[in-house]
């Protein structure tokens, strides 16, 4: 295994002192809107905590390097000079990070005011704590079910291809791949967690050999957790606190991701369990779980998105329904009680996160999710909105001033 920690693995564990609480690693590219959001968003979680946030670039070709310097100067930004990857990137902020605890979060989240807060009461005396993932939601409410997940043996992974997950809910061998031993609201023990939100003490991290840098797309945060498995700790699916995670979990869709999901499942297999009947068993699954996808796929019905009629901003500010209805071109209303009714379809609600929380914010995702609404944020201090309509959407950005 090749990772940024073989150098200096046991001098850092020797001499390890924990300079604050926590450390958030944000690992960007490209995406500069969403990068501020999710840096604003940390800064409420943390201001009651002895934290710091390292956010580590990967040559982006946007502004987010100079949007962190002109607003976050506080902030330690590293900027690579290349694009080193999801494991070497992560890897780097970590070597800077001073936290007992860290946490890997993706730029594309949102989490609530108090989610650090909870994680940190949660894993108080545990002493075997490996790693904890939170409830993760897309831009629309719905719950991601990539939030908890079983280790992907072939069978398991079969089972993921071929959807036989949907078809047979109660069938414990064939749910294994997204935990449906626990519900969405259920807090409780899984083996893998999704890398766009992974919380766990530093040391842990340097124990396992952080992200392992030889890892395919899909596989990272799958070796990780298990991993840290290996190792004897527990990893846990902590329900209490809800994240959005806009880009979420892309479906089986097309051959590219049937190709990278094979890459990641036979790096994995590869690595812990050698060539074996696992792999051999694996690739005879994937062939059959391929035919069965493409016969799915002809009969799935194109789905139409709806045109957005008209906007509710929940918000104080008068000024800012104003600009929006100039910007958007269409009616916007505007309120305060964002407690909104159901039913008002082919509206989108607009969140303008200087009136109401992150936390009311998710909330009233979670509650609206099947009222046909769709969702955007203003972040705090910020002249612009964003979101998405689904886990497949890489969202969309209305922005109304320049960097400044």
């Amino acid at each position: 295994m090749v990772t940024s920690f073989s150098n200096f693995q046991i001098i850092e564990r020797i001499a390890y002192i924990c300079d604050m609480q926590l450390s958030v690693i944000i690992l960007n590219y490209n995406v500069r809107y969403f990068l501020e959001q999710c840096v604003r968003a940390v800064q409420a979680a943390i201001q009651d905590l002895d934290a710091e946030i390292i956010v580590v670039d990967n040559n982006s070709s946007d502004d987010s390097c100079a949007m962190m310097k002109s607003k976050f100067p506080e902030i330690l930004l590293i900027e690579n000079t290349t694009n080193v990857g999801f494991p070497r990137g992560n890897n780097i902020g970590v070597e800077k990070a001073n936290g007992e605890y860290i946490c890997i979060l993706n730029p594309d989240t949102v989490v609530a005011e108090d989610t650090f807060t909870k994680l940190f009461t949660f894993v108080h005396g545990k002493s075997n704590m490996g790693m904890v993932g939170c409830q993760l939601i897309d831009g629309s409410g719905q719950f991601l079910p990539e939030s908890k997940r079983g280790i992907p043996t072939p069978w398991v992974a079969f089972t993921k291809i071929t959807g036989l997950y949907k078809l047979f809910p109660s069938w414990s061998i064939c749910t294994q791949y997204y935990a449906q031993h626990l519900l969405p609201n259920q807090t409780g023990e899984v083996e893998i967690l999704v890398g766009a939100f992974l919380f766990m003490r530093k040391e842990v991290y340097l124990e396992v050999g952080g992200f392992d840098e030889g890892c395919f797309m899909y596989a990272d945060d799958i070796d990780l957790s298990y991993s840290v498995l290996q190792k004897g700790y527990q990893n846990w699916y902590f329900a209490d606190t809800t994240v959005i995670h806009y880009k979420g979990e892309s479906t089986l869709r097309d051959h590219k991701y049937m190709r990278r999901f094979q890459e990641a499942m036979q790096f994995f297999y590869r690595k812990h369990f050698g060539q074996s009947v696992f792999s051999w068993f694996f690739m005879i699954g994937l062939r059959v779980g391929a035919f069965l996808f493409s016969l799915q796929k002809k009969k799935q019905a194109i789905t139409q998105v709806k045109p957005i009629r008209s906007y509710v901003l929940v918000s104080n500010q008068e000024a800012l329904r104003e600009t929006l209805e100039t910007q958007l071109q269409a009616p916007v209303i505007r309120t305060e009680d964002f407690q909104i009714q159901p039913g008002l379809a082919n509206r989108e609600v607009l969140f303008d996160a200087d009136f109401i929380s992150n936390k009311n914010c998710i909330a009233q995702m979670k509650q609206l999710v099947k009222s046909g609404l769709t969702f955007k944020i203003k972040p705090k201090n910020a002249s612009y909105i964003l979101g998405s309509n689904h886990s497949n959407d890489r969202g969309s950005v209305i922005s109304w001033a320049d960097l400044s």
